[in-house]
């Protein structure tokens, strides 16, 4: 569903950024492992390995400092990986870590498999009760129940990314349009050069992109219909919008865009002279770090016209869960306390560029520093925003929007297959999850 918000402060802006309305349920996390003495050692998840091992490495030093009886294995798990990696664990009845990176997109489905303990008790009786942003907690609660499953460390939002010095070579504006992104697009491309003007994600990870540019140019206010038992993917407006995304691949894209998954787009553009890139904020370090904090802008997704509504589908927020089968909750939840307090929180997310969710963190300086970021906060708090919510809810949904799909948003970009063929597609496995999990909740 989406709503429009107001607000009067950053932290309130999260409140449309993180906005999910439906509940999903599990188990109650009651039935298995143990509390321990809170010491020992620890096993932990990293979901996004190989990206933001060096910072957690740093966030777990600091832990066993302050902490000398405690040892946490780090697993540093990528991203593409990492719901796999857990359903196999639950699958085989062991190998869970003690505390996991989870993130909301696929949350409902652990949850569902009576993986993760609740914490809602543990945070109320934590020094943490209190300093976390309300609406990333309310997002965790909605996406997987009453229940607190996970406790939220991050937000993020999608972002244009764009060369403000091919820009202003060609003469450009920046591209706050679909019209101007488009035209630049067009105009950057000298593909007999090896210049494109966009590099398109069309490996695993593509299909939450392209949704997040359909509804940007379609401007539909709403993932369900009405009575919210028909999903608009395949609506006229984003099937109008899709074919003109996909209609850049291989005109304005490199053609070995077709693999890109995260990893291999973002070193698509660092590594070559490509002038647009879409993402999210999590990339921003990235960027910086090839092109320098001014050879490299960021802008939320354009609008269907300069200075028009904006509209943005939800993104997930990532947390720290603790696992059911854990031996050692004690020590775990210790380690979860730590990571999420100010300054780890702090460390964290500047390093990955997103929203912290502690809210002390929310006021350091870094974050009024970051451009991106308060781009991305102003058009989150224009009372004309819209946000469309993704149903992180639907146990099925990170397997629908991503290994179901993602071959056939290939098979889009080759032209086997017609952009609303591949919505229809989309929609009847979507609405065909809504009426199982409706049904479920009666």
């Amino acid at each position: 569903m989406s709503r429009k918000h107001q607000h009067r402060a950053a932290v309130g802006v999260l409140a449309v950024l993180l906005a999910t309305t439906a509940t999903a349920c599990g188990d109650d996390g009651s039935a298995s492992g143990a509390e321990g003495d809170g010491t020992g050692e620890i096993t932990f998840w990293d979901n996004n390995g190989g990206v933001r091992t060096e910072v957690w490495e740093a966030i777990i030093e600091e832990f066993e400092a302050a902490n000398p009886d405690i040892d946490v294995e780090y697993v540093g798990v990528p991203i593409d990986q990492v719901q796999s990696k857990y359903d196999a664990a639950i699958q085989g009845g062991e190998g869970l870590p003690d505390v996991g990176m989870v993130s909301t997109s696929y949350l409902a489905n652990l949850v569902a498999q009576g993986a993760i303990e609740p914490v809602g008790d543990r945070l109320t009786d934590s020094e943490l009760d209190g300093q976390l942003v309300p609406a990333m907690l309310d997002s965790v609660r909605a996406t997987a129940g009453e229940e607190l499953y996970s406790v939220p460390t991050s937000a993020n939002q999608g972002v244009l990314w764009y060369r403000p010095d091919l820009f202003q070579q060609a003469g450009l504006e920046p591209p706050t349009s679909w019209d101007a992104f488009y035209e630049a697009a067009e105009q950057l491309t000298d593909s007999g050069s090896n210049e494109f003007g966009f590099t398109i994600r069309g490996g695993e990870g593509s299909v939450a992109q392209a949704l997040d540019a359909m509804y940007s140019q379609s401007g539909l206010e709403s993932f369900w219909n009405a009575d919210e038992t028909e999903t608009t993917v395949n609506d006229p407006a984003n099937v109008e919008a899709l074919e003109r995304y996909v209609g850049l691949y291989n005109t304005a894209t490199p053609e070995a865009d077709l693999n890109n998954d995260f990893t291999n787009m973002v070193a698509t553009f660092t590594g070559g002279t490509v002038g647009m890139l879409q993402h999210n904020l999590g990339s921003y370090v990235d960027h910086v770090t090839a092109f320098g904090e001014d050879g490299v802008a960021g802008l939320p997704m354009p609008t269907a016209e300069d200075g028009g509504h904006h509209t943005f589908v939800s993104n997930p927020v990532d947390g720290l869960s603790l696992f059911q089968a854990s031996d050692n909750k004690s020590a775990a939840w210790r380690f979860i306390e730590f990571a999420a307090s100010h300054e780890m929180n702090s460390m964290w997310n500047e390093s990955a560029g997103q929203i912290p969710a502690n809210t002390a963190a929310m006021e350091d300086p870094w974050v009024a520093e970051a451009p991106p970021t308060q781009a991305a906060v102003e058009a989150l708090s224009d009372e004309n925003t819209t946000i469309v919510d993704l149903p992180y809810y639907l146990p099925d949904w990170n397997n629908i929007s991503k290994a179901d799909t993602e071959p056939n948003f290939q098979r889009v970009l080759l032209g086997e297959m017609t952009a609303q063929e591949f919505l229809d597609d989309l929609a009847e496995r979507l609405n065909e999850a809504q009426a199982e999990w409706q049904e479920q909740m009666e």
